[in-house]
Parts: C-alpha cells; sequence; structure tokens
C-alpha cells in the first residue's frame, strides 16, 4: 500500500507535467484508458469473448462511465488545483460512498461511518471557506470525481456478487475506451512524438495501482493495511513542494486534518465490518 502511495503521486505529477506541456486531459484520460486494454489482451486472448458473457451489462455500464467519469475529473483537479489540495479532496469519496451505500445497497451504516462522514464533510467547509485562494472549479472537478468513485465502488460490490473479476476489468477497460476516445478526438491538440512516449509510459504505468491496491489486501488484513493510503498526501505535499513551491495554508492544513480523520474512521470501520 506504501508502494502504491508512491505510484499514485508519479501518476498525479505525469498528470501535472503533461498539463503543463499543453496535452488536454482527454488525451490523457485515453492513454490511462488504453493501459487498461494492453494490461488486460492477454486474458481476453486467453478467454476469448466469453469474458464479455454477462446478463448485467447495465452494472458494467455504469461501472464504466463511472471510472471513465473519475479519472477525467481526477486528472483535471490536479490540473486546476495544487497538488496537496487536490489530494486531500479525493479522499471524500469514502465520504459519499457511505452515504449512498446505505440507500443503493441496503448497507447497514454504523454511528463511526456517519460520525467520519460528518467529520469530513466539515473538513471540506473549513478549506472551502468563504474567501478563500482554493479555485473552486478544481474543488468542483475533485469532489465531482469523489462523487463518480462512489458509482466505481457501489458497482464494483454489487458485481462481484455474481461476475468474476477478470470480466470486470475487461468490461472496464472496453467501456473506458470507448468514451475516453471520442473526447480524445473532440479536445484534440496536436502533440509531439515526445508527448506520445510519455502518454505511452503514463498509460502502461498507471495499470500498477490496481495491481499494488490488490495485492497489499491480499498480503495483509484490511484493517491494518486501508489506512496506509493516505501516505499519498505527505509524498504528494512533499513532491509538490520540492517540485512546483505549493505550500497549502494554515486553514487548508486544518481542513485537511478533519477530513483525513474522517476518511480514517471511516475507513478502519469499513476493513473491519463483517463480511
Amino acid at each position: 500500500m506504501s508502494i502504491a502511495a508512491i505510484a499514485f503521486t508519479v501518476e498525479i505529477l505525469f498528470t501535472r507535467w503533461m498539463s503543463q506541456r499543453g496535452i488536454p486531459v482527454t488525451t490523457q484520460l485515453l492513454a490511462r484508458s488504453l493501459g487498461q486494454v494492453v494490461w488486460i489482451a492477454p486474458t481476453i486472448a486467453a478467454s476469448g469473448l466469453a469474458i464479455f458473457a454477462t446478463r448485467r451489462l447495465a452494472l458494467h455500464l455504469v461501472r464504466g462511465f463511472s471510472s471513465v467519469s473519475t479519472w477525467g475529473l481526477y486528472f483535471l483537479s490536479f490540473a486546476l488545483l495544487d497538488l496537496a489540495t487536490a489530494t486531500v479532496l479525493s479522499f471524500t469519496n469514502v465520504m459519499f460512498t457511505t452515504l449512498a451505500a446505505g440507500p443503493l445497497l441496503r448497507e447497514r451504516v454504523t454511528a463511526a461511518r456517519w460520525a467520519g462522514t460528518l467529520a469530513g464533510f466539515m473538513g471540506v467547509a473549513i478549506m472551502l471557506r468563504p474567501g478563500t485562494d482554493i479555485p473552486l472549479g478544481g474543488a468542483a472537478a475533485a469532489l465531482g470525481a469523489a462523487l463518480c468513485w462512489c458509482g466505481i465502488t457501489l458497482s464494483s460490490r454489487a458485481l462481484t456478487r455474481t461476475e468474476s473479476t477478470r470480466s470486470v476489468i475487461a468490461w472496464v477497460g472496453l467501456i473506458t475506451t470507448l468514451c475516453a476516445t471520442p473526447l480524445a478526438i473532440y479536445f484534440w491538440q496536436p502533440i509531439s512524438l515526445t508527448d506520445v512516449l510519455i502518454l505511452a509510459a503514463f498509460g502502461l504505468i498507471t495499470p500498477t495501482i490496481l495491481l499494488l491496491l490488490t495485492e497489499a489486501f491480499r498480503a495483509g488484513e484490511a484493517s491494518a493495511v486501508a489506512p496506509f493510503q493516505y501516505l499519498r498526501l505527505p509524498i504528494v505535499t512533499l513532491a509538490g513542494w520540492l517540485i512546483f513551491a505549493e505550500t497549502p495554508d494554515a486553514t487548508a492544513w486544518a481542513g485537511a486534518a478533519v477530513i483525513l480523520v474522517g476518511a480514517t474512521i471511516i475507513t478502519i470501520a469499513e476493513a473491519r465490518a463483517p463480511r
């Protein structure tokens, strides 16, 4: 999980670098989607079209659309915000998921999860206080990405009850690529050969994050492993300070601390919940 936190940092540094080079976010999104397809191609080749056999097409579509929306908004948020702020706001996905899990999946939302959710949204209110220097467009993109992440989490929980992991991943790769392609074409900007190589490296590296997260939960207890994902914040903050001279103000740090407390409470409660 610690290595995954570093991989997340590498990903967002790539997105910031590519945005500064003038590569549209939609092109970055297509590169990421194609990278997923490359990674699952051997599985598709071995299984054939049978891997796409399903009776839950609508849910696969929700999972795929949620994924492409999440990553598009996520990349955009890092183009508009400082790295630490965008990272902290991305952690609100656990709060949105808690709110949605009860009515949509009929899951019991415990007192700990409610407390973590309220704390998280209090932290957001502190960070986005009136007169803040945080661009509201960037904050909206970050919170939109976190909200769309609920679609990924909730649809994945529902799909794994009847579908194989390989089938879910194959459908995600297919749908995200089909969605990202027209967007990339519409917002296309000429890029150099160097940019093409950067996009290729980006697309092939980013799927390792999913692999690292999966192996982290396979190797250790969820309640012990999950909180390590929040190492992303100090690593990203250090990178933002060293590379881009970004330093959030004291009030932003106060809001970030409250969000992290709320997210950690929910993460631990979720990890310890009986299955």
